[in-house]
């Protein structure tokens, strides 16, 4: 066996690399032939700049399963998208249900509102695999609840919650839902209209394959949302106050139009090759991935542990090695990188009992290959007949 491989990049769950071709040249065309800001000026660059707006939120629209391109907000990251949805529907006296396996992008905000009086919330306990129990979620409404969120899938051990079935229940109380869509959107097929969820946030960093600092949130039509942010939209200018049309309301501000460009051509790059194939692609990958770890008497693998009912992201421990050492020792003696440690989700972890300390997490992408699994594996049974 190689010491090391050219690249053994195991962390998509957190960014995902590589991207296609496609998505480096188009950031590079854009800001040598174009650079211009969208809606704001009548010169053809600034109109070639709003097109490639128009033709990314029509894509994603599609890609999503949007009724209308209107319902797509261009944001930074999911992060943003999540404090646009939560501080633009929540008022004071509501109240909030949440999963333990949700990021501290929900956690944060829910807290400070809760913290300054603003809103209460309930927390609903996964059990150590991660499943969610829908009635579980009925039992916590309460008259005054007024939002349900939910990760789609978590970013520790992957695993996909019942999130229709959140969505109906949510339909049938007159409840607004939430759905964090940080890592499954371009790793699953995903429908929002089916999924029933009135707000959605997604990132186009991870499996959607685009650069960082350009993030999607979806509004369904008719939910009403305070804005975010307030200023130019290069619509209506002579008004003082915030345009209410869509998507200029939640838009206000120059956005980052080259990292607009590079996610649509990972949408593109996703519908050409098909989400399905990415999909299996990424089943067989982590089947071979939790197969090998399970092999190897020290590893503990933590979540459903059945890639179907995941996506590509798997958390272990190795007996007698602190999660952070041993990321240290797997980058710099075999060059592979991973992550370690709570993975800003504490409640998730205390869920699936690994609190204080963490794990590690091996993330994979469509470009992960066969490979670098096997090369992860021995190289952690190398590590583990060290330590034994």
């Amino acid at each position: 066996m190689e010491k090391t491989l050219k690249s053994c990049y195991l962390d998509n769950a957190a960014t995902s690399w590589p991207k296609p071709e496609a998505v480096y040249k188009a950031a590079e065309v854009f800001l040598r032939r174009g650079g211009a800001n969208p809606g704001r000026s009548g010169h053809t660059r600034s109109l070639d700049a709003d097109r490639l707006l128009f033709e990314t939120r029509e894509r994603a629209a599609s890609f999503l399963g949007a009724a209308q391109p209107e319902e797509i907000i261009f944001t930074f990251n999911a992060t943003d998208s999540l404090n646009m949805a939560i501080k633009g529907v929540l008022e004071p006296g509501d109240h909030v249900i949440y999963t333990s396996l949700e990021h501290n992008s929900v956690l944060r905000p829910l807290g400070s509102l809760r913290q300054r009086g603003v809103i209460t919330t309930t927390m609903v306990s996964c059990d150590s695999s991660g499943w969610l129990d829908p009635q579980d979620i009925e039992k916590a409404i309460r008259p005054e609840t007024r939002l349900i969120i939910c990760t789609h899938a978590s970013n520790i051990i992957g695993r996909i919650l019942p999130v229709e079935e959140i969505g109906l229940l949510a339909k049938k109380k007159e409840i607004l839902f939430l759905l964090d869509s940080a890592q499954t959107a371009g790793a699953l097929p995903l429908d929002l209209s089916r999924i029933g969820a009135d707000l959605a946030a997604f990132t186009g960093h991870k499996s959607l394959l685009g650069l960082p600092g350009v993030g999607l949130l979806y509004l369904r039509s008719g939910v009403k949302i305070k804005p975010w942010r307030e200023g130019g939209t290069g619509s209506r200018s002579e008004d003082e106050l915030q345009p209410e049309i869509m998507p200029d309301y939640l838009e206000a501000g120059t956005m980052n139009t080259v990292g607009i460009a590079g996610l649509n051509e990972g949408l593109k790059y996703l519908q050409k090759v098909g989400i399905e194939t990415v999909r299996e692609h990424e089943i067989a990958l982590n089947r071979r991935l939790i197969d090998g770890l399970s092999e190897i008497k020290e590893v503990r693998v933590f979540g459903a542990k059945e890639p179907r009912k995941s996506v590509a992201v798997t958390s272990f421990t190795v007996e007698g090695i602190d999660s952070g050492e041993l990321g240290y020792i797997l980058e710099q003696g075999f060059g592979i990188l991973s992550r370690t440690g709570l993975h800003c989700a504490p409640c998730a972890h205390r869920s699936i009992g690994t609190f204080p300390q963490g794990t590690v997490r091996f993330s994979l992408s469509c470009f992960t290959g066969e490979e670098e699994i096997d090369y992860a594996l021995a190289s952690l049974q190398e590590i583990t007949s060290r330590f034994s």
